[in-house]
């Protein structure tokens, strides 16, 4: 089980951050152990009206009550008046405001440097889950540089490329059903991905040195009330234990892409 693990848990507008040592008192930052795993949960389309709902209206206590911290961080377009998924992911991703639909860039169509790229370089472990296609906005800011996410083909040819241990969500038909006819699945297992296409259970378990990539559905995950199962969960277990087999920490990207 992994220790001292820091949650954020973004809501459009919202960030949720707690230390898994929890203390009944709130200690002074300077005296906190320094942090060696980051899990970055994204709840798609909630902001703090919908969080405020689940305290105001709702039947029982919110888990939102179990974070030790609550903060704010703004994801302002630099282009619209309303924000995309594409310029929040990449103010999340990257610490730069960008314009709708941008995917990794700036304001300028330059490619940003983002958190797994930059963690990567200290050997720390990442991963990447998602129940809509991995090429959508989202999970796509966090590993690819593309100028418009209307682009998924192009986003994919990012993948194989990336910083990524392991990532597990839908989208395979923008690997192997390409309008350029190239096989991007053999090029993720020429670049050491060990790659899995009709379960996330595997008969031996996940190896450190290996790297994972996990496409289940030819664009998004099936919906709950379709039979998708408990996948976020479980890839978030299976993620979970390979993850703490680095020796640096690891950083995980989850995001749940059908709740709004």
């Amino acid at each position: 089980m992994i220790s001292k693990i820091k949650l954020v848990v973004p809501f459009l507008l919202y960030l949720l951050v707690f230390d898994s040592c929890v203390q009944k008192e709130q200690p002074n930052i300077s005296e906190q152990t320094q942090i060696k795993n980051v899990i970055f949960l994204i709840g798609d389309g909630m902001g703090l009206s919908q969080v405020s709902s689940a305290f105001y209206y709702g039947d029982s206590i919110p888990n939102f009550k179990r974070f030790n911290s609550i903060g704010l961080i703004k994801t302002s377009s630099a282009s619209d008046v309303i924000t995309d998924s594409a310029a929040g992911a990449t103010a999340f991703s990257t610490g730069e405001k960008t314009y709708n639909g941008s995917i990794g860039m700036n304001i300028d169509t330059i490619p940003q440097k983002n958190i797994i790229e930059k963690v990567s370089a200290f050997g720390m472990k990442t991963a990447v889950i998602a129940t809509s296609s991995i090429t959508h906005a989202t999970p796509a800011s966090f590993y690819a540089h593309v100028k418009s996410r209307e682009l998924p083909e192009e986003i994919a040819s990012c993948l194989h490329q990336s910083d990524l241990d392991y990532f597990a969500a839908g989208g395979l038909k923008f690997f192997t059903k390409r309008k350029d006819s190239i096989n991007y699945l053999k090029k993720l297992e020429e670049n050491g991905f060990t790659m899995q296409t009709d379960s996330l259970f595997q008969k031996k378990p996940l190896v450190k040195k290996h790297k994972y990539g996990f496409l289940l559905a030819q664009d998004g995950m099936p919906k709950i009330s379709e039979g998708r199962g408990p996948f976020l969960r479980d890839a978030t277990l299976q993620a979970l234990k390979y993850l703490s087999k680095s020796d640096n920490g690891c950083f995980m990207l989850i995001e749940g892409s059908q709740i709004d």
